[in-house]
């Protein structure tokens, strides 16, 4: 089986039609999404139900949290919190209900999922280095699990300690274990403005990371006519 494993999409639909159009073209048999759906861009309402069509495997970002609730944002900027003031207003009761009960973790099939880490995935906290990564690592029981969150692709490989690569292709070995970062599709940070996820086949044991070029100018466009904060429409070029 091929998966197609994306996520910190944030409303991004040009990238998100990308995407998933890619997938296609690599003949992608499954689907999995590790979160952040809204947030950020123009079109929460739209990439929402683009995803919930897939019916695949999601789990829960703090975007996505922050814009099923109703209590007082808590540890966002301002241009985060502006986003999900505006997620907020274009999600529907149902979409936000299916928001707020997804799960922050889930095992599917061989690996593991989750958005943030493994050892507090309701915190929210990022893993950027090998001592963050160790962490999740003492609570990691399959041998891969993808997650996203700092929207940099990146990976991390425990054997008899714990090494950090970027990557373009991994040969997935039985007696290591991986802790995958897929990027982003709709925000990426690592200063290529391409849509990111990556291909986990199953039967070869690979991963790839896949990047996708999408229509950038109307996705900024598409921030600047519903009034969010100019520096986001600037951020998709500079993915930084």
């Amino acid at each position: 089986m091929k998966y197609g494993i994306f996520g910190d999409i944030h409303s991004n639909l040009e990238a998100l039609e990308a995407v998933l159009e890619d997938m296609q073209g690599q003949s992608v048999t499954h689907t999995v999404c590790i979160g952040d759906i809204v947030g950020y861009n123009a079109n929460p309402r739209e990439c929402l139900e683009m995803v919930r069509s897939l019916g695949c495997p999601v789990v829960k970002g703090n975007h996505d949290e922050e814009a099923s609730e109703v209590r007082e944002v808590e540890h966002f900027n301002d241009l985060a919190l502006a986003s999900i003031q505006y997620s907020r207003q274009q999600l529907s009761k149902d979409q936000k209900q299916f928001l707020r009960n997804l799960p922050l973790m889930r095992p599917v099939n061989s690996f593991t999922v989750v958005h943030s880490n493994l050892h507090e995935p309701a915190h929210w906290g990022y893993v950027f280095s090998v001592m963050e990564a160790e962490c999740s690592f003492q609570h990691q029981k399959t041998n891969i699990c993808f997650f996203g969150h700092t929207h940099v692709p990146h990976v991390f490989i425990r054997d008899q300690k714990v090494h950090e690569f970027c990557y373009k292709k991994i040969d997935v070995q039985p007696d290591k274990k991986y802790f995958v970062n897929v990027g982003s599709v709709g925000q990426p940070r690592d200063n290529d403005w391409r849509a990111a996820y990556v291909i986990y086949d199953s039967a070869a044991n690979t991963i790839e990371l896949r990047r996708v070029p999408y229509d950038l100018a109307k996705a900024q466009s598409k921030i600047m006519s519903v009034g969010l904060p100019p520096r986001l429409a600037e951020r998709l070029a500079n993915a930084v």
